[in-house]
């Protein structure tokens, strides 16, 4: 059994890049639910994250949820509660994207395997072909992004705001360059994730938002989560770079499939509770996996499944924007997850401390 710890004050000593200093973590009067190793994890990778940076997570150990939550001020670490806090969650969009595209298919609407082509209103460049499954296991051949987005002088403070259904349709109809033929390669792409988003718009006639909200948000019972920034402004937490300043949101526009949703751990750990129920079809069909990369590593319907050393099986993505880092992990034989989201941008260099974190504390539980 778990040695569960009742923590009033820890003291931690770690290392902040210049020599040695104490930080204090307080957890409060109120039990936690994090083993010794568990709190070491996290004080490590707050040593390097500078004030006012906050980590809010959600362990899911046998189907069992327990929250906690942490903020960096004035060198001190401190509990808080903010499993209600609102994030930009970046590409773990990319998930839901995903799960509307598995509920067309179901809905018979769709086929997987079916090409793009006949449901746009304009051809692509060249006469290109590439299939619903190509854009959803980033196997189509599509860049990143569009050229015009990763320009060296583009602005990263918003840079996907101006990127309009007009650009969308411009590039797509003359200045698309495929990186290599579709389905031949899984090569990650937002343009392709924003372009599925895209069409599923298209086919029903009506919003991305509309079709998170009737489709998943509703059935989940995901209250805080959505793509409209206004309706969570309350308890949206500001974005941070590097140094701590904060930063702009970001607006996905056209790209809002690949990046676009605002959520919590509250309402993400729901979903993820979700995914351990085998009779729920749309989230099992995300998970199949539909090209194989590697051995040790397939994608499914924009889930990366990797084949661990112990053979367990862990589906994952990571997010990220302008002034937040993401990242969820599951394993639904086991009925564990990880979910964390941060205030730190996933343009510098500390971004790797949130991403790194998830498998270390998933594999505490494991």
């Amino acid at each position: 059994m778990r040695n569960y710890l009742w923590i009033t004050f820890l003291t931690l000593v770690f290392h902040d890049g210049y020599g040695q200093m104490d930080a204090s973590v307080r957890i409060g009067t109120e039990k936690t639910h994090l083993t010794e190793k568990q709190l070491q994890l996290i004080s490590d990778c707050f040593d390097v994250l500078p004030n006012q940076a906050q980590l809010s997570i959600a362990l899911i150990e046998n189907g069992n949820v327990n929250y906690c939550g942490f903020k960096k001020e004035k060198d001190a670490i401190l509990s808080i509660e903010n499993s209600g806090s609102v994030f930009e969650i970046g590409s773990l969009s990319k998930v839901f994207t995903a799960t509307l595209l598995a509920n067309f298919i179901l809905d018979k609407k769709i086929g997987l395997d079916d090409n793009i082509n006949k449901y746009l209103n304009f051809s692509l460049k060249d006469n290109v072909e590439i299939s619903f499954k190509q854009l959803a296991t980033h196997t189509s051949g599509l860049p990143r992004v569009p050229i015009s987005l990763s320009s060296p002088d583009l602005s990263l403070e918003n840079p996907y705001k101006d990127y309009g259904e007009e650009e969308l349709r411009l590039y797509l109809t003359e200045k698309l360059q495929l990186n290599n033929e579709p389905g031949t390669k899984s090569a990650y792409s937002n343009l392709g994730f924003g372009l599925l988003g895209y069409l599923l718009e298209q086919i029903d006639n009506t919003s991305y938002e509309d079709l998170l909200r009737t489709r998943i948000f509703s059935k989940y019972q995901m209250s805080n989560s959505t793509t409209i920034r206004d309706q969570v402004q309350e308890i949206l937490i500001k974005g941070l770079n590097d140094s701590g300043d904060k930063v702009p949101n970001w607006d996905m526009a056209t790209h809002i499939g690949a990046g676009g949703i605002l959520s919590n751990v509250d309402n993400l750990s729901k979903f993820v509770l979700a995914q351990f129920d085998d009779k729920n079809e749309e989230l099992k069909l995300t998970r199949a996996k539909h090209f194989k990369v590697d051995d040790n590593y397939s994608t499914g319907l924009a889930w990366g499944i990797i084949t661990m050393d112990s053979g367990e099986v862990w589906d994952w993505h990571n997010g990220g924007t302008g002034g937040y880092t993401s990242s969820m992990i599951l394993n639904t034989r086991t009925k564990n997850g990880i979910i964390i989201l941060s205030n730190i941008s996933a343009l510098g260099k500390l971004t790797a401390n949130i991403t790194g974190l998830a498998p270390k504390l998933m594999k505490t539980i494991e």
